[in-house]
């Protein structure tokens, strides 16, 4: 399924068709021929499933917004950036979800005057997630390992998966350093050493981007440090714990391993929603960490600074907000970038040159993809199409290396002098602040 051009015609006239010019040339030259509406477009995304639905129930208050989405056909029809997990919400079958990939792929390109195809992204924590796909141990399991180099490849037998399926983002790995037990994600972090964390997440963006599969580092910064361990609750940290613990693997990931997405939290840093911190994403993540790659919201974190930080009275004024600060798309769903961003264009509170900027770096990563060239396919085959049978996600040497990473991320206890197990009658001390009252000692029957 390829772009609605003829090679040699449109390519030949228009410089962004062309593979041979330079990304930058290409990509000047199709946003000089862009209106702000198609331009708006490239910084959304839409979450039609494989089975025809909006999938509810994913993303925290998903059900609040996703009856407000218009028609699919007024969503696209200048374009889109980004599409959200179309494998991931249901148990689809691989075949039924690249053919429905691949037709969400033709309706966006043939609707839209320009024929740009969108980034489709998936979650790939512990394996691609679709149905029948390999299952990977947790992230734990990979810091528990200490082997980047087993992670590396199983991040890439992940990533070749997707990749075969015409997946080119996944979401993950989560950088989150953990910092208290009770937060509950943190069986999705690779532990409580900020070095330990760079270094196996460091190993994971390299085998996916390998794999042809953007890495997204999430989640951009501090979510883990969270009051009282409570998930989206305010964050209040010192610069040197901040500087020291939660950001040395986001700047592993990007200058060692060279991720090209990034994914800011859902927290308030002293105060400031991430989501619209222009200091932590502008300044930090860009200037100070050199990151060039692609923004992308958290699952309706745009929305949150209108629904949940109140630090916005309306969708344009927190689309504004996120655009300043420099979140380029918004996901999983357009709500206030799109029409409400445009009028807060044309109200002065957001400045088109953001948006420019933005659409340019969607843009260019499509232009890395291969997604502007004029014999682009939305179903990496050489054909184009879907072959008699889809891949195979879940190979037995995919399962080798699941177990291999089981079997490493055990932690054996050195039994020297036979202490284990512990004879009957053994007492053993019980000490610190969560020991129960007034017994200090454990008897072992």
């Amino acid at each position: 399924m390829t772009a609605p051009v003829v090679p040699g015609t449109e390519a030949a006239a228009e410089p962004w068709r062309d593979p041979s010019r330079p990304v930058a040339e290409r990509v000047a030259d199709l946003l000089g021929r862009m209106t702000l509406a198609e331009k708006l477009a490239q910084l959304g995304s839409v979450w039609v499933g494989a089975a025809g639905d909006g999938a509810d129930g994913f993303a925290p208050m998903q059900h609040e917004f996703s009856a407000e989405l218009p028609p699919l056909d007024d969503l696209i029809q200048d374009g889109m950036g980004q599409l959200t997990r179309v494998f991931g919400t249901r148990p689809v079958p691989p075949a039924a979800g690249m053919l429905a990939l691949a037709g969400l792929q033709h309706q966006i390109m043939t609707a839209s005057r320009l024929g740009i195809p969108a980034i489709a992204h998936e979650e790939c924590l512990t394996g691609f997630a679709a149905w029948s796909a390999t299952i990977f141990p947790t992230p734990l399991s990979w810091g528990a390992s200490f082997d980047p180099g087993l992670v590396r490849d199983m991040a890439a037998a992940i990533g070749a998966s997707m990749r075969a399926c015409g997946v080119h983002q996944g979401l993950a790995p989560v950088l989150d350093v953990a910092r208290d037990p009770r937060w509950g994600r943190t069986e999705e972090t690779i532990g409580e050493d900020p070095y330990l964390v760079g270094t196996i997440g460091t190993a994971y963006v390299l085998g996916l981007q390998a794999a042809g599969v953007d890495a997204t580092l999430k989640h951009f910064a501090g979510y883990s440090a969270s009051r009282g361990g409570r998930n989206m609750a305010p964050v209040s940290i010192g610069r040197r714990e901040f500087a020291d613990v939660i950001l040395p693997p986001f700047e592993m990931a990007i200058r060692l391993g060279g991720a090209r997405s990034v994914m800011p939290t859902y927290i308030d840093l002293d105060g400031v929603p991430a989501t619209a911190d222009g200091e932590l994403i502008g300044g930090l993540l860009r200037t100070e960490l050199g990151f060039d790659g692609l923004v992308v919201s958290d699952y309706y974190a745009v929305s949150f600074l209108e629904q949940q930080h109140s630090v916005a009275a309306s969708p344009s004024e927190a689309g504004a907000a996120a655009l300043h600060a420099g979140i380029d798309v918004e996901l999983p769903a357009v709500r206030c970038y799109g029409t409400p961003l445009r009028k807060a264009i044309a109200a002065g509170l957001a400045d088109e040159a953001d948006v420019d900027r933005a659409a340019a770096r969607v843009l260019t990563r499509k232009c890395e993809l291969g997604m502007l060239d004029p014999d682009w396919t939305a179903l990496p085959s050489p054909e184009g199409t879907l072959q008699a049978s889809p891949p195979d996600l879940d190979p037995p040497e995919h399962r080798k290396l699941a177990g291999r990473l089981a079997e490493e991320s055990v932690i054996l206890l050195a039994n020297s002098g036979s202490v284990l197990p512990l004879r009957p009658g053994a007492r053993i001390a019980v000490v610190g602040p969560l020991r129960r009252r007034p017994a200090g000692v454990l008897r072992l029957l």
